[in-house]
């Protein structure tokens, strides 16, 4: 996974008062928990930025006043009408204990069936997984290389090295489908006019 840090300030008062007192000042009011004990602190909302416009997941080291704590970003909570963030939540990695995180799924190769014509869906964007940190990937590689038309990838399908899956085995990642006016061999079909299952579809090339 890939590693970032941010720093924040203790929280000297934790309430209400306090927490809109460092969101008018443009910082976040954050805590960090699974460890000892739960710290709250706060920290510059624009450096909070670059961790969460991202669909990636990395490991967090916080630096509280010149104390480093390694963390995963677990919850953000966001304003329901402006959408700014209103508290983040950090999990303390702590040696030997298992976290559970979403990680996010990327697709590799590829498809015969998307080549021949038809539309590739993307059912998950981000797989469960549980695990120790250190053997957590940056992302969940799915091999799109031999996914024809009418096919598709399931969780039971992807290999996790010392990793546990907390989605059901058969939960459908990505699959192909019909495209009108295309047969399931590939050739042009003007009497097949399948229509939209109102599922995303991905364009054509893959990630």
């Amino acid at each position: 996974m890939k590693k970032v840090s941010i720093s924040g300030s203790l929280r000297e008062n934790v309430g209400k008062k306090d927490a809109k007192k460092n969101r008018r000042e443009g910082n976040i009011p954050c805590v960090i928990y699974g460890g000892e004990k739960q710290t709250h602190f706060y920290t510059n909302a624009i450096k909070f930025d670059k961790i969460i416009f991202t669909p990636e997941v990395f490991l967090i080291t916080v630096d509280i006043d010149g104390k480093k704590y390694p963390t995963i970003l677990q919850e953000v909570q966001y304003h329901p009408v402006t959408d700014k963030v209103l508290h983040a939540d950090f999990l303390e990695l702590v040696p030997g204990k298992e976290i559970s995180i979403g990680m996010p799924v990327v697709l590799v190769g590829a498809s015969p069936g998307v080549l021949a014509g038809g539309q590739m869906i993307k059912k998950m964007h981000k797989i469960r997984l549980r695990g120790l940190s250190e053997y957590l990937p940056e992302n969940v590689e799915v091999d799109i290389s031999k996914l024809v038309i009418g096919g598709s990838i399931k969780i039971k399908d992807v290999e996790f090295d010392n990793l546990t899956t907390l989605d059901p085995p058969n939960s459908v990642i990505v699959r192909v489908k019909m495209s009108r006016n295309v047969s399931a061999d590939g050739t042009l079909d003007d009497d097949d006019e399948e229509e939209g299952d109102g599922e995303e579809a991905t364009p054509a090339a893959t990630e």
